[in-house]
């Protein structure tokens, strides 16, 4: 009897860790490397490989930070469906990626937050 669970992956309370480090070391390391070329371009002469530095010093903690929230959530309510539908398939993941872009644009309200979650789906679909 085959089951559809995806075995490579930690089960879901240590999964909901793996995947925050994981989204933050994404986002530090991508939003450095952005960072440095922008700080690098945006410097005076005599004083890129220092602008560049500190673009990424000031910078790429945001944006991993950012990542982390939308790949906690993320994990957060993939871990909730299973628990709740005890099943593991791809509607889950299409739903978390809804619910995470819908919570995370709640603070600009409801219509911004429908859109946001429709996208999320459509993304993940």
């Amino acid at each position: 009897m085959a089951t559809n669970v995806d075995h490579g992956r930690e089960p879901c309370p240590h999964r909901i860790l793996d995947d925050l480090g994981g989204a933050f070391a994404m986002g530090a390391i991508g939003g450095g490397v952005v960072h440095l070329c922008k700080g690098a371009y945006n410097s005076p002469r005599g004083y890129i490989l220092q602008g560049g530095l500190e673009a990424i010093r000031r910078e790429a903690p945001r944006i991993g930070g950012s990542f982390a929230v939308w790949g906690g959530l993320f994990s957060m309510f993939d871990c909730a469906l299973v628990a709740v539908r005890r099943k593991e398939d791809p509607w889950n993941p299409i739903a978390s990626g809804a619910l995470t872009g819908g919570v995370l644009q709640l603070r600009y309200g409801l219509p911004s937050a429908a859109r946001s979650a429709a996208f999320g789906g459509v993304l993940l679909a």
